[in-house]
Parts: structure tokens; C-alpha cells; sequence
């Protein structure tokens, strides 16, 4: 059993979807997010209604955060995945999970990457519609006997595709799809012919903000939508962020090319479970989930136990923790030491100091046995990067 965390993007986000965390510890995550943006995203999360939630520049940011939130507290109660894969926006909250990217790096990136958006939407103004029951192929052959704007911009699942471009070249290419036999063909409420050509302004605006950020290597491959590769190198993303604004999600083929790594369950982080459906649609006999809520954690932890099929305990490279396992995470950014006479196999309670980051302590918040230090001495850690490896009594 291998598991794989996939995030929702633009259009999962649902008016309230922040109300049912407003307790829970991952909460801070939202603090933090509304010091780094300038806005208050508690406010979006809790009160903003559907239309507000609509606008590119809230609904990129709030699904953002919201993803990352649930992550946070999948985290905590100490599941991992061996890949992460992202929908769109979703592929910044999948390089923010593996730490490519830095939370505040990612919601500054996130931020301008919606700004781009809606401003590239508004100087040349595009609209996407879903196609429903027709081959990829035909769908091409319907927006090139358009002969106008219109391209494939989302090769979602098998029997769903996303077009997009001008709004004349949009209605053209749907007729002629429905011509080829297509069942259905939906308009969708958006703001611009995302991840087409009319695109270009946002990506190319938005480029030296993503070298800038410096993405880093990571243990975690993220395949990309660009071109449904696993990606680890940090040097890489730089171009396929850039390229992935105005060119098509290449989704079906991202959950394919997991399936051939040898994943077998998708776990939806984040609002809505659009990408949940998908996965059931493309890979078959594969376990599915998606968590959205705190009530759903419990839930998650029964899921992922079900599908072990054996009480071994995982290795820590490429497979995600079970549920007897728990993992502490950094509670700062900042030089990693453990405490010295700390090593396998020693036991810890609650509340037990197992190291510093920094000036910080690193306290567990479970009692457990010691499996391993996953963080290294004088590593220089992330906020809420791994540290150790418990297994629960």
C-alpha cells in the first residue's frame, strides 16, 4: 500500500469551510497566513459567501490555506505520504507540504499567482467550460474545428475535459463537441481562460516571483501538471510553475503516472472531493478519501488502517506512516539539535523535550518509543518539518 495526498485548486472552495477548525490547533496556520498576506483569512474561511468566494485572488488563497490546514493536522496525528500531487493551485500546496516551498513563501506565491490571474482575466477576458463523455482526442478535434481561441486547459479524468479560451471560441468549440457525441458540456464559473495562452501575461509576471522563492529538493516527489512527471529537484519547479499558468493540467495522466509508482490510495486534502471522484474515474481498484473536516481525521485513521495488510512498520522512505506511528514535527524554522542521550528505542511521554530548533523546544505531543530522529543535528528545519519517528504504545 502506497499513498499519495492530492489538493484541490481553484473551484473546491465552499462558503464556511474554515468554521469547524476554528478550535482546532491547525488553526494557527490561518494567522499565520492572514500576518504574511495582509488580509484576513479567517474572515474569508468563516464569513465570506459564495460570490466573494468566487473572486480568483480569495478563492486561490482560501483554498490554499484550507488544504494546508488539513494537512497540518493529518500531521499530527502522524500520517505521511510517499507522493503529493496538486490540481492547479493545488500544485503550490503540494510543493508547500513537501517543503519546495516555504509556508510564507507559498502564500506570497499563491497571492501573486491570483492577482496575475484575475488581472490577465480582465485585460483579455476568456471562459472555460467542462466537456463530459468524449474522448480527449475528439475534444482537440472540437476546439480546432472552432478555428478560434479555445484549447484544452484540463485532461481531467477519463470522459472529462476542461476547455477554455474566448468566450465566442468556447460556445464554438462546445457545439461541435456535442456534435462528436459528447453527453453533456457545462459552463463553469470563471474569471478567465485559465491555462491557456490568455495566460501569458500572468506567467510571465509572475516568473521572477517563483525564482525568487528558490525551490528546494525534496524526499517527497510532487508530480507536476505540466508534464505528469514526479518531480524532487527544486531547480526544476521554477520553469514548470512558469509553464503550468497557460499550459493544460495534465491531471488524468498525473494520477496514471502515480498508479504506475505504485500508489493504490489517493487522499483528498482540502475542501470539497472534486479530485476524490476523479481518481475513482481514472485508477482502477484504487482507495480513495477525501478530509476536509476534523471529524474526518478519524475517519482517515480507520482508512489508512484498513488497507495495511500486514502490523509491520513502514520504512520511512517512500511509504506513509500507519496509524500506531505518530510523528513530532518542528515547532519553529531554525538549526536542529536533538538531545544527546536520546536514540532508538528510548521511550517518550507526553511533553517529553526530545530536542531544540533554535532557542525552541521540540516537546512530543504523544507518548511513545523512539524510532528515529527523521531530522539530523544542526539540520537547519522548516516550521512543522518532521523531526522524529514515534511508534504509540
Amino acid at each position: 500500500m502506497m499513498l499519495a495526498f492530492t489538493f484541490p485548486g481553484q473551484g473546491s472552495q465552499r462558503p464556511g469551510m474554515g468554521r469547524p477548525w476554528q478550535e482546532h490547533e491547525s488553526w494557527e496556520l490561518v494567522d499565520e497566513a492572514s500576518e504574511v498576506a495582509g488580509r484576513d483569512v479567517g474572515a474569508l474561511l468563516c464569513d465570506a459567501d459564495a460570490d466573494e468566494l468566487k473572486d480568483t485572488r480569495n478563492a486561490q488563497l482560501t483554498t490554499f490555506v484550507s488544504s494546508l490546514m488539513v494537512l497540518d493536522a493529518v500531521q499530527r496525528i502522524g500520517i505521511d505520504a510517499s507522493f503529493c500531487a496538486g490540481h492547479s493551485l493545488g500544485e503550490y500546496t503540494a510543493l508547500t507540504a513537501t517543503g519546495a516551498l516555504g509556508f510564507d513563501d507559498g502564500v506570497r506565491l499563491v497571492s501573486a499567482r491570483a492577482a496575475a490571474m484575475h488581472d490577465a482575466g480582465l485585460a483579455r477576458p476568456g471562459t472555460m467550460a467542462a466537456v463530459l463523455g468524449l474522448d480527449d482526442d475528439q475534444v482537440g478535434v472540437a476546439c480546432n474545428l472552432a478555428d478560434a481561441d479555445v484549447w484544452v486547459a484540463n485532461y481531467n479524468a477519463p470522459g472529462q475535459v476542461v476547455i477554455a479560451g474566448s468566450p465566442e471560441g468556447v460556445d464554438a468549440a462546445s457545439a461541435h463537441a456535442k456534435e462528436l457525441g459528447a453527453k453533456r458540456v457545462m459552463g463553469l464559473p470563471v474569471s478567465g481562460a485559465f491555462h491557456t495562452p490568455f495566460m501569458t501575461a500572468a506567467r510571465d509576471r509572475l516568473r521572477d516571483a517563483i525564482a525568487a522563492a528558490e525551490p528546494r529538493d525534496t524526499d517527497i516527489p510532487v508530480v507536476s501538471n505540466v508534464d505528469a512527471a514526479p518531480h524532487d529537484r527544486g531547480s526544476e519547479w521554477s520553469s514548470l510553475l512558469s509553464a503550468q499558468l497557460s499550459s493544460p493540467v495534465r491531471w488524468k495522466h498525473s494520477l496514471l503516472a502515480l498508479a504506475d509508482a505504485g500508489v493504490s490510495d489517493f487522499a483528498e486534502l482540502g475542501p470539497g472531493g472534486v479530485l476524490t471522484g476523479m481518481a475513482k474515474r481514472t485508477v482502477d481498484g484504487c482507495r480513495t478519501i477525501s478530509v476536509a473536516t476534523p471529524d474526518d481525521l478519524d475517519k482517515l485513521l480507520d482508512w489508512v488502517d484498513a488497507g495495511s495488510a500486514t502490523p509491520a512498520l513502514p520504512e520511512l522512505d517512500g511509504e506513509h506512516l500507519f496509524a500506531a506511528e505518530r510523528l513530532v514535527v518542528s515547532p519553529a524554522a531554525g538549526i536542529f539539535t536533538p538531545i544527546a542521550d536520546m536514540g532508538e528505542g528510548t521511550s517518550i511521554d507526553v511533553g517529553s523535550i526530545i530536542g531544540h530548533v533554535g532557542d525552541n523546544e521540540v516537546r512530543s505531543p504523544f507518548a511513545g518509543v523512539l524510532q528515529s530522529f527523521i531530522a539530523v543535528d544542526t539540520e537547519r528545519v522548516t516550521m512543522r518539518q518532521p523531526i522524529a519517528w514515534l511508534r504509540t504504545h
